[in-house]
């Protein structure tokens, strides 16, 4: 019989799934259907970037939406990782057109504007004013996320990551009033995507699957959700990279992707996350090549404090570790980690012809100041990070 002294030490949490989700082949053309089960209005902007306009992935959203009576307006002014200004200009373009939807078609930058700009149409203020926790006062207009990446996972969590243009960070907003309304999850978005963005998005949502499970605000069913994401994604990232035309290991990737947005947005992210929102803050860095670039590295030094766990994620994988330790299971876990980025074509970190090791000191500031810091499953402090910065470096 469990004493109650243990019983009383088990975690305590919450599980909010905000979010509607849809996910199947052929959805995006159902948009306009779907979009009615959430507003009675009829005006929408359509927030998306220059290359999805180029695709006519975003064309067949609006024709789906004009078929069922909706008015729409394009912004398509996004960046990757999405800047204040442009937010800001888009929660300027939601008022004026008095937007009763946002329907966000893109990847994760695409999907956190839409949420700034659902923000910045119903609360004064700049983007700024609602950096951390709960600090949304209003309400925000709806959004409708369509992903076409297999990476953020932004369709079904509650925060937004925009880039300071000036100050060159980036700022994260966690308010369960940013959760999409309706995520339409469709894997024919993904079907065209190039090799290296499937790459470097892909790892995203492993980084996401992995740091959730293994930090210290992981509970049982963000575990569930984790466990699950990264068996899909393991699976399936070299194939999708690979291949593209294997609507298999896109579908996987579409729902492991999901399936880690559920359990970080329930859970938290860590140190990885930290060292690569200082690394696009600064050098405007794709997110997902900055995760791949430090995920080797942060798994090499959290598994030194919980082998058990990291030995885990190796099984989860698939890793041959029957008949070895725990210890020797994380290892060849990360040896996986990156021999996995090698294959999929992501860069050393040395080789990003901007980077210089003179601003290392600012990235583990910035870094060491991340609101996830402390989430991270081993105490991690400034020269811990200008450590794992000068590491990858070598």
């Amino acid at each position: 019989m469990k004493s109650t002294s243990s019983i009383l030490q088990k975690p305590s949490f919450d599980f909010n799934l905000l979010t509607n989700i849809k996910v199947g082949e052929g959805l995006l053309a159902e948009t306009g259907k779907l979009t009615k089960t959430i507003t009675e209005g009829n005006r929408v902007l359509i927030v998306t970037d220059s290359g999805i306009r180029r695709t006519g992935i975003a064309d067949k959203v609006w024709i789906s939406l004009d078929k069922e009576g909706f008015y729409c307006k394009w912004f398509d002014s996004v960046e990757p990782n999405p800047k204040d200004e442009d937010c800001e200009t888009g929660g300027e373009e939601a008022q004026r057109w008095k937007a009763d939807v946002i329907v966000a078609v893109g990847g994760g930058s695409v999907l956190d504007s839409a949420k700034a700009i659902a923000l910045l149409q119903t609360n004064h203020g700049r983007i700024q004013d609602f950096v951390g926790r709960d600090r949304v006062l209003n309400e925000v207009t709806p959004v409708v996320a369509i992903p076409t990446t297999s990476g953020t996972g932004s369709e079904v969590t509650y925060s937004a990551v925009i880039t300071d243009i000036n100050k060159k960070v980036k700022m994260t907003i966690k308010d369960r009033k940013l959760a999409p309304k309706l995520a339409i999850v469709d894997p024919e978005t993904t079907y065209a995507l190039p090799a290296h963005i499937t790459a470097s998005t892909g790892m995203d949502a492993f980084v996401h699957a992995i740091e959730a499970y293994t930090c210290r605000l992981a509970n049982p069913l963000s575990d569930a959700m984790a466990q699950g994401a990264m068996e899909k994604i393991f699976q399936s990232l070299r194939e999708a990279v690979l291949n593209g035309e294997n609507k298999e290991a896109r579908y996987n990737m579409m729902v492991g992707s999901l399936m880690a947005g559920i359990a970080f947005s329930h859970a938290d992210v860590a140190a990885v996350h930290c060292m690569a929102e200082a690394l696009g803050g600064l050098y405007d860095t794709p997110h997902g090549v900055a995760n791949s670039i430090f995920l080797p590295s942060v798994t090499a030094y959290n598994a030194e404090k919980d082998p058990e766990k990291h030995a885990r994620v190796a099984r989860i994988c698939g890793l041959p570790t029957a008949g070895i330790s725990d210890k020797e299971a994380a290892l060849l876990l990360v040896e996986e980690l990156k021999l996995m980025a090698k294959d999929i074509g992501i860069p050393a970190f040395r080789s990003l012809p901007y980077v210089k090791q003179s601003d290392f000191p600012q990235l583990a500031d910035v870094a060491f100041s991340n609101g996830s810091t402390p989430s991270n499953c081993r105490e991690i402090n400034r020269e811990d990070y200008l450590n794992l910065f000068h590491k990858n470096y070598e």
